[in-house]
């Protein structure tokens, strides 16, 4: 496999505006005031769990049915489980849906 320069300078690009991103939202974060604005304040407290969902959700909706239905068994464990155990109990699922389903 080779890469082309333009390919490369591609890459070196994006890594350069992600990690500005990532810097600038830590460096700003804590310069937002939300004083008397509850909504605001809850809306940019859930930005996570949107990102999260946004890079999950094509690989759900795009793979194959073992892992949409993995996917609906996590939701359900996140319900109840803390966190470290909803990781093991999506990738368990995943592993024994793609076994059986293929």
């Amino acid at each position: 496999m080779t890469l082309s320069i333009p390919t490369i300078l591609a890459i070196i690009g994006m890594a350069i505006v992600t990690y500005a991103t990532r810097i600038g939202g830590l460096f700003f974060a804590d310069k937002l005031q939300f004083k008397g604005k509850a909504k605001a304040k809850a809306a940019f407290d859930e930005i996570p769990a949107a990102v999260l969902v946004s890079v999950i959700a094509p690989v759900v909706l795009t793979t194959g049915p073992a892992e949409t239905i993995a996917a609906l068994i996590t939701i359900l464990a996140a319900r109840r489980l803390p966190l470290i155990a909803i990781v093991i109990v999506g990738v368990i699922a995943v592993v024994v849906l793609r076994l059986f389903m293929s």
